[in-house]
């Protein structure tokens, strides 16, 4: 059985890149180990998606090449 953690206490940051007017962007949580959880930071209350670690860094690594 799988582990889900407890993201009530999660310290979520907003993207770097967000609008400072509301409009879409995601919020990430840092200190879960080995998972980064992602959310709608226009539903803070709804569903996050929880991403290995590994693949958030491949993820971030792509985004930054591209750039």
């Amino acid at each position: 059985m799988r582990h889900t953690p407890e993201l009530n206490s999660a310290r979520w940051r907003k993207s770097s890149y967000s609008n400072p007017n509301g409009g879409s962007c995601i919020e990430v949580a840092d200190d879960i180990p080995g998972l980064v959880p992602v959310r709608d930071s226009k539903n803070p209350h709804g569903p996050a998606l929880l991403i290995p670690a590994t693949a958030w860094t491949a993820f971030v690594a792509s985004l930054k090449a591209q750039s």
